[in-house]
């Protein structure tokens, strides 16, 4: 409890431009926050890099920081969300190098493969363009916010100010409309 107080403290004094306060509280929290990160994706590297962006993040933005009662929960889940984002981009880079053969595959492939290659990507991406077209605003926001941002059906009804149910029923109805129209 004792720490939690100082964390809130270091907090509040944070948000004013205190830097020996964010020092503080990057000493105090830098280990724990990687320590969780390796937890949530198993490589030390990579959670000691995302614990940086975030300390990073925090001083630059410290101005526009509102209050956190558990600051220590505060940076797990800013930490958690961004490792989510750094998996989803990685992921996303080893699916491209893989679809063009990154094994030096397309270097291999002539130009007429290459070009057809190329267009049946091209293809693909009208057609998610298309089926992403016949959603609401709302449908393309929660889809959005559930599959690129990586939230939770809560998170998604507190930013949206709509119930847990109403997330879930709008994103079940959005993809059972991308289904339908990527099956045409």
């Amino acid at each position: 409890m004792e720490n939690k107080l100082t964390h809130h403290l270091l907090w509040e004094r944070l948000r004013t431009g205190d830097k020996d306060a964010f020092f503080d509280l990057y000493k105090a929290l830098y280990y724990p926050l990687v320590n969780f990160g390796v937890r949530v994706c198993a490589d030390a590297d990579l959670s000691s890099e995302a614990t940086d962006l975030v300390f990073t993040t925090i001083w630059e933005k410290h101005e526009t920081l509102n209050r956190v009662d558990n600051v220590e929960a505060y940076l797990r889940t800013f930490l958690k969300r961004k490792l989510l984002r750094i998996l989803e981009r990685k992921k996303k880079l080893s699916i491209a190098l893989n679809n063009v053969g990154a094994d030096g595959e397309w270097m291999e492939m002539s130009y007429e493969e290459f070009i057809v290659k190329v267009q049946s990507d091209e293809l693909v991406k009208h057609q998610l363009k298309n089926a992403l077209e016949k959603l609401t605003f709302r449908q393309k926001q929660l889809i959005h916010l559930k599959f690129f941002d990586g939230l939770t059906y809560e998170q998604i009804a507190e930013q949206t100010s709509q119930t847990i149910k109403t997330a879930y029923n709008t994103i079940y109805d959005a993809l059972k409309v991308l289904r339908k129209e990527l099956k045409n």
